[in-house]
């Protein structure tokens, strides 16, 4: 929130500083992904030369301990982190995509370039092994497209699109009982060596969130959850960002955070006629949603990407009240 502020009113005073603020997104983009695709082939534990060990941070995680599914972090802290970086990157690259459609079209050097980026994000999100990530992806693209091009969609469209879904639907029931699923979708096998399936984490660490939110209604201090709790004599760990947060900081304050979020999202709103705008505010909604299961806001790369993105588009954009979406300045 605070780089949020910071960017804002920089590019308010220095707006010729948001092209370069935008490439050095795209330099980190291209870092964060490139690696994410090149641990492929790389040995699973490369990360381990550049300091990553089980006292700071895991060179790579496996789902719920089986070593055949190997969960990637890229750069980043962890496989999650990586999931919700990759995701939003996909969701900014299908904004632009269907706002530069007819220019790239013209242009088959920047459409290859537009599909490399967006497989690579694909990529890198599959291999995070983020369920959450990938669903929340799937919300952030599937709103971009209701968005730009749901006015022009005819009724044999809907009817492919519900044919489709309803092919995928009865894939998935047939493949329900398989190792694939019970692994990488459902983290249920009760083969693997983990004690507890990450959904009974979840689950529990629900509970527990509840619990004290309820118990504490001011708070128990930064710090008091998360990877800082770990060096108190009692370690709190809670998963759900909202329950984080109002364990920490108070009612007060989730409620303030949630507002501020709330006006930045209107903000975003009103700028959808820019792509930028619009995919900015479809990782909105995607990041929110992956914070109903992970601390996503607390990961310093991926929230101060998200917010300081905000920021550019806030400060730089003209927004509008109309509902109809400018297809010129799109």
């Amino acid at each position: 929130v605070l780089f949020f502020g910071l960017v804002y009113v920089f590019i308010t005073l220095h707006p010729r500083y948001r092209l370069m603020f935008w490439r050095v997104g795209l330099i980190g983009a291209g870092i964060v992904i490139g690696f994410a695709v090149l641990q492929l082939v790389l040995p699973h534990d490369i990360l381990k030369y550049l300091g990553y060990s089980k006292d700071t941070i895991a060179p790579y995680l496996t789902v719920d301990e089986n070593p055949a599914y190997i969960r990637e972090n890229s750069t980043l802290r962890g496989p999650n982190p990586l999931g919700a970086y990759a995701g939003s990157v996909a969701i900014l690259t299908v904004a632009y995509v269907t706002a530069r459609w007819r220019q790239l079209r013209a242009n088959s050097r920047h459409m290859l370039l537009a599909a490399g980026v967006f497989i690579a994000s694909l990529i890198a999100l599959w291999v995070s092994y983020s369920r959450s990530a990938l669903l929340a992806a799937i919300v952030g693209i599937t709103l971009i497209m209701i968005v730009k091009v749901a006015s022009r969609i005819t009724r044999q469209h809907w009817a492919a699109l519900i044919l489709t879904t309803l092919v995928l639907v009865c894939v998935g029931w047939a493949i329900r009982d398989t190792s694939f699923v019970h692994n990488v979708i459902l983290h249920d096998n009760p083969t693997t060596g983990a004690n507890v399936d990450s959904n009974a984490g979840h689950l529990s660490s629900l509970q527990d969130g509840i619990a004290r939110m309820i118990a504490q209604p001011f708070g128990a201090g930064v710090g008091s959850t998360g990877s800082a709790s770990l060096l108190s004599d009692e370690g709190v760990i809670i998963e759900n960002q909202y329950l984080m947060i109002a364990h920490e900081v108070g009612w007060l304050s989730l409620g303030l955070f949630v507002w501020l979020y709330y006006v930045v999202m209107v903000a975003l709103w009103r700028r959808r006629a820019s792509w930028l705008g619009l995919g900015v505010w479809a990782c909105g909604i995607s990041l929110a949603l992956i914070g109903l299961v992970l601390p996503v806001w607390v990961d310093d790369t991926v929230s101060i990407v998200w917010w300081g993105l905000a920021a550019l588009v806030i400060a730089t954009e003209r927004g509008t009240r109309g509902t109809a979406t400018n297809k010129k300045a799109a």
